[in-house]
């Protein structure tokens, strides 16, 4: 029985790259232009992550976001005008912390939320657009029964309204 140890078989040429340098796959040449190019492969794409972090729609895009909010506002300003009618105030809270929640998970951070929460300009849209729905409704802030009105219908219809409401 022939033992064959480490320094012996570095003469024969079976050690990690020990062959001659023709035999070998890929020259160090090669393997540095390989590695270069990874490089920069992930260099590129590290800096261009932010570039697609900020190419998310606004907030007030986001449908499923904004059109929420907006039955939440709805109902709360049907509530407020409204004697016989209260909003589902526990509800609404519920959802809207769903909403923040989805809003992170597409991407948005906290203070992106924040910003479009409180932007007094998304405020003045909002209340311009739900005024206009008032009013195409017959609503007006002279007769508080108009509101009642339309929030016993709302809530009679179960409409995305009028899950926000209670009839008192």
């Amino acid at each position: 029985m022939t033992r064959v140890f480490a320094y012996q078989a570095k003469k024969r040429g079976v050690l990690l790259h020990s062959a001659p340098r023709a035999l070998r796959l890929g020259s160090p040449k090669t393997k540095g232009l390989a590695m270069s190019g990874m490089k920069t492969l992930a260099l590129i794409s590290v800096l261009a992550l932010p570039t697609l972090a900020e190419a998310k729609p606004p907030l007030r895009e986001v449908k499923e976001i904004d059109d929420e909010l907006y039955y939440i506002a709805i109902a709360n300003e049907i509530s407020e005008y409204c004697p016989s009618i209260s909003g589902r105030r526990l509800k609404a809270i519920g959802v809207m912390w769903g909403l923040k929640s989805k809003a992170n998970n597409l991407g948005y951070s906290d203070t992106e939320i924040r910003a479009y929460v409180d932007s007094d300009t998304e405020k003045d849209r909002m209340r311009a657009k739900g005024e206009a729905y008032l009013a195409q409704n017959g609503v007006t802030y002279e007769n508080p029964n108009s509101f009642c009105t339309l929030g016993q219908k709302e809530i009679e219809r179960n409409s995305a309204i009028g899950v926000y409401l209670r009839a008192n």
